[in-house]
């Protein structure tokens, strides 16, 4: 509500957001272990959770705020090109089937708490693990970012904070305040408190979709209606209609694929696949978790209602939100504020659990105290965890929205560079340690330039994800063009490293090791805790 604030979506809107804080706290006490102090338990929930928990945990981390704000934007400013989005989380599930239970196993066997120890162990390289460990919390960072961009996008929308004339600290107190209740409960509780809230979060979004893609329809004359409204918008602008044009048809195929590469390459993801209980779980999560996909489809052409109803909007971001404040009662458009705002939390939380284990293990434990007891391995993951969000708190207040924007786009770029070091080393140990360094180097390289090139109309650079394919001459996605010159090189010079004898990194796994479940022998099953705590 542009004229005020929308008082009734404001108090559903607090009721949730407070109901998910005391669940916060309160997850530190469930299925609690007598062992606290320790990684495995503060950063991976015991690595306890079964196939429900895990299901939720996932979704909730990986459809967030930005995909509920972010995607239906996209289709609200361009078209069907926005839903890339859909086929690249279809691919992504034969991916990591193929795997995940793989790094499962070999990660429960050896207690790696993130993909940078399972990289160091197998490479027997401190620098290729460094290497890891940076790019995850680089591209984790802006990510994070987005979810508190979505929450701000919702207060936006209920007209709390006041105008753009408004002093800024009013504006932003919402926000701080949401941040600094994100940041005591993370603190407290671990990764135990966004699988708890994961519940909440999905149970509202499925709702919110099922209610809007029936009643929005119905309001605003059926489907005929709302595609023939948003093919009118896009053939007056002279974009060709609905559909893009063949010039987009390799953007759109190399963003789904590219994106399809990197997502399970994010720590956020490699986290909550960490913290299930056997490599049952995760196969069997690999089955169940397209059911988002399905959602995400329907999710999408909220940006088709939003041209149908009307909305008009600078910030595309808006879009959504100004939708369901048109067009629900304010009560139920407290409730869909909710889910985004929810949706931002639950990934945010575990974003930030990811880049602080990942700082603590790979770079405190490997470069700086190397004698850390898992207590203190646990009290400096927790600080980190509060710096992380301090850091990206400080780039939504000071950064236009659309940097962030493009900087996860960027962060994307990245965070392919390490799918040669992680996927590669789980099915051979062919690579070399070096090539796959220097393969990391150039994609990144190549990524940053290529992306620091690209224009927007709000901005000089970081403007896009897309450019021109060398050789090819179409323009396409620059993360893959990066990934397939990190691959080319990382291959010449393992054949170059290999003919010269370089000398290999010991490897710490066996064969076995990536196989094994719980409870087979020589598994510990990681915390005696995680079974005690069941009686608790």
């Amino acid at each position: 509500m542009k004229d005020g604030v929308n008082g009734v979506a404001l108090a559903v809107f607090i009721f949730f957001f407070l109901a998910v804080t005391v669940m916060g706290f309160l997850a530190a006490r469930w299925r609690k272990a007598e062992n606290e102090h320790s990684l495995d338990e503060w950063g991976l929930g015991g690595r306890s959770f079964g196939t429900w928990i895990t299901w939720f945990l996932l979704g909730g981390d990986l459809y967030t705020a930005y995909t509920f704000v972010a995607v239906p934007a996209a289709i609200y400013a361009a078209g069907a090109a926005g839903f890339f989005a859909v086929p690249y989380t279809i691919l992504v599930y034969p991916l990591i089937f193929t795997f995940l239970p793989r790094l499962w196993s070999v990660s429960h066997k050896h207690g790696y708490v993130t993909t940078s120890d399972f990289v160091r162990g197998r490479f027997g390289s401190k620098g290729l693990s460094l290497a890891v460990a940076l790019t995850g919390i680089l591209a984790t960072m802006p990510y994070i970012a987005l979810q508190l961009v979505g929450i701000q996008a919702v207060l936006d929308v209920m007209g709390v904070g006041g105008g753009e004339d408004t002093n800024w600290f009013i504006k932003d107190l919402p926000l701080l305040i949401a941040f600094g209740v994100l940041a005591a409960y993370t603190y407290s509780s671990g990764l135990r408190a966004p699988a708890l809230i994961a519940f909440v979060k999905d149970t509202l979004i499925y709702i919110v979709i099922a209610v809007a893609i029936i009643y929005i329809p119905i309001k605003l004359g059926g489907f005929d209606e709302i595609f023939a409204k948003a093919d009118e918008k896009f053939t007056s602008a002279g974009a060709g209609g609905l559909v893009p044009p063949e010039a987009g048809q390799w953007t759109y195929a190399t963003l789904a694929l590219g994106s399809a590469l990197a997502l399970f390459m994010y720590p956020h993801s490699i986290t909550a696949t960490l913290s299930s209980k056997s490599r049952e779980v995760i196969r069997r999560n690999t089955t169940i978790l397209p059911l988002y996909s399905l959602m995400l489809g329907l999710l999408a052409l909220l940006g088709f209602m939003a041209i149908a109803a009307g909305i008009k909007v600078q910030n595309g971001q808006l879009a959504i939100p100004q939708l369901f404040e048109t067009m629900f009662p304010d009560w139920f458009a407290g409730v869909a504020f909710a889910a985004i705002g929810i949706g931002a939390l639950v990934p945010a939380a575990i974003m930030s659990i990811a880049a602080a284990n990942l700082f603590t293990r790979n770079i405190y434990k490997d470069f700086i105290r190397k004698d850390a007891t898992p207590e203190q391995e646990t009290k400096v993951s927790k600080l980190v965890s509060l710096l992380v969000k301090v850091g990206a708190l400080a780039f939504v207040l000071t950064m236009d929205k659309t940097v962030a924007i493009n900087f996860q786009l960027l962060g994307g770029i990245w965070i392919l560079q390490t799918f040669p070091a992680l996927v590669g080393g789980l099915f051979t140990r062919w690579f070399h340690r070096w090539a796959l360094l220097a393969g990391w180097a150039v994609g990144m390289l190549y990524g940053t330039i290529a992306a620091y090139g690209v224009a927007s109309p709000t901005q000089k650079h970081f403007g896009g994800s897309s450019k021109e394919i060398p050789g090819i001459g179409e323009i396409g996605y620059i993360g893959l063009t990066a990934f397939v010159l990190n691959v080319v090189v990382t291959v010449v010079l393992t054949f170059v490293l290999r003919a010269a004898k370089a000398p290999d990194g010991v490897d710490e796994t066996k064969p076995e090791d990536y196989t094994a479940d719980a409870g087979d022998p020589g598994v510990q099953v990681e915390l005696p805790p995680a079974t005690a705590g069941s009686a608790h």
